[in-house]
C-alpha cells in the first residue's frame, strides 16, 4: 500500500465543479451545432458583408479549441487538486467568454436564439469560475 507523504488524505476536489464541467461538455456541443447551423442560415437568408462570414466561423472553431483544452484542464486539475491546471482553465475561462461576447454582441447578425444560448453559456461561464476559484483557494490552502 503506497502513501502519500505531504498530501492530506482529506479529498478537496469540487464535486460541483466537476457536475458543471460535465454540463458544460454537452451544453457546448449544442452551442456549437446551434450557433453553426445559424450562421449557415443567416448567410443563406441574410447577405453577409465580405469576410465577416469566414471571421464568424473562424473564431466558432476557435472556441472549440480554447473550450476542449479549458474543459479538459479545469477537470483533470479539479480531480488531480492541482492548482496550476485550474489557473490556466480560469484564464482560458475569459478567453471563451469573450468569444461568447463576440457571439452575443459583435457577430454580424444577432437573432434571438445567438442572445439565449449565449447567455446561458455566460451564465455557465460566471457559476464555473466562482466554483474555480473557491477549489483553487481550497487547492493553495491545503497544499501551501
Amino acid at each position: 500500500m503506497a502513501t502519500r507523504i505531504g498530501r492530506s488524505a482529506t479529498v478537496l476536489s469540487s464535486v460541483p465543479l466537476q457536475i458543471l464541467f460535465f454540463l458544460n461538455v454537452v451544453y457546448f456541443v449544442f452551442y456549437f451545432l446551434a450557433t453553426l447551423l445559424m450562421i449557415i442560415y443567416k448567410s443563406q437568408v441574410l447577405s453577409y458583408p465580405d469576410g465577416n462570414l469566414a471571421v464568424d466561423l473562424v473564431l466558432l472553431f476557435i472556441m472549440i479549441f480554447v473550450e476542449a483544452i479549458r474543459l479538459y484542464l479545469g477537470s483533470k486539475g479539479n480531480l488531480r487538486e492541482e492548482k496550476v491546471p485550474m489557473g490556466i482553465s480560469l484564464a482560458l475561462t475569459c478567453g471563451s467568454a469573450m468569444l461568447s461576447v463576440y457571439f452575443l454582441v459583435w457577430q454580424t447578425y444577432v437573432l434571438r436564439a445567438d442572445i439565449i444560448i449565449n447567455a446561458i453559456l455566460l451564465i455557465i461561464y460566471c457559476l464555473e469560475s466562482v466554483l474555480d476559484i473557491i477549489a483553487i483557494a481550497a487547492f493553495a490552502s491545503a497544499y501551501a
